[in-house]
């Protein structure tokens, strides 16, 4: 599928504000980065500037926490906003202690606190909290059509998020919006060097260039939320990062 694979940093995006045109800000990234779109060029774009772009940061002072969201933040020693902020954005709580929230987000990503991030965010006007995109997959489609407007070439966009995993330390990045580029690559039904049938080898194409992009872009204070990766030869399978959540009733650790 690739001969090799190159990840370039896109630096120079302005800190992006509720209803930038973020299609527009990374073109002029790619510019004072002299970079030029190329056919077959993914764009990876993290997910707190597409968040931000879409006006997803909520001000604390207008969240009513409920009940729960009280109870909850006593035993995890959250601000009880947080807590519901986490509650309305998941589906289901599934592991707690103090200090952490394992949700199920909405859109099937399993992981801390349901993606609400108060990290570089301005709390200029009072605590706030940044939520994921409401559809990053429609988010990442978007993006893609108007890159592919403006350079004349064909591209795929990943957008890409931070998340732990169980049984491992650190982050590492993932795909959680996608357009333009497979997503997971199926081998089941294949054979491997020996002839032997393949029953599980399922690729995750999409969350593999997303962590590699994340170690590119940066996770703290680097200000670079976008790259591209060149070299993958992306095709246009259909597929979206919503393919990729573990459907519940194979989910073997409930």
């Amino acid at each position: 599928m690739h001969g090799g694979i190159s990840i370039t940093p896109v630096r120079g995006i302005k800190l992006v504000e509720p209803g930038d045109d973020l299609a527009a800000a990374l073109l002029d990234g790619l510019a004072a980065s002299g970079l030029v779109l190329e056919d077959g060029d993914i764009v990876a774009v993290a997910q707190k500037i597409v968040s931000k772009a879409e006006g997803r940061q909520v001000d604390l002072a207008t969240v009513e926490p409920s009940a729960e969201a009280e109870r909850l933040a006593v035993e995890t020693e959250k601000d009880p906003r947080l807590v519901q902020l986490m509650l309305d954005e998941s589906t289901e709580v599934v592991r707690k202690k103090p200090g952490v929230l394992i949700m199920r987000h909405a859109l099937g990503v399993v992981g801390a606190h349901a993606g609400v991030d108060q990290s570089n965010i301005d709390h200029g006007s009072g605590a706030g909290a940044l939520l994921l995109p409401r559809n990053p997959d429609a988010s990442a489609s978007r993006i893609r059509r108007a890159l592919m407007a403006a350079s004349g070439r064909t591209v795929g966009v990943l957008v890409t998020d931070s998340a732990n995993r169980p049984w491992r330390l650190g982050t590492t990045g993932i795909a959680i919006g996608a357009a333009g580029m497979p997503v997971l690559d199926d081998h089941r039904g294949g054979h491997d060097l020996y002839g032997r049938e393949l029953k599980v080898t399922l690729i995750n194409r999409a969350d593999s260039l997303a962590s590699a992009a994340t170690l590119a872009m940066g996770e703290t204070t680097e200000r670079t939320p976008a790259a591209v990766i060149r070299g993958f030869a992306p095709e246009d399978t259909g597929q979206s990062a919503a393919d990729i959540p573990r459907p519940l009733d194979e989910d073997l650790f409930r």
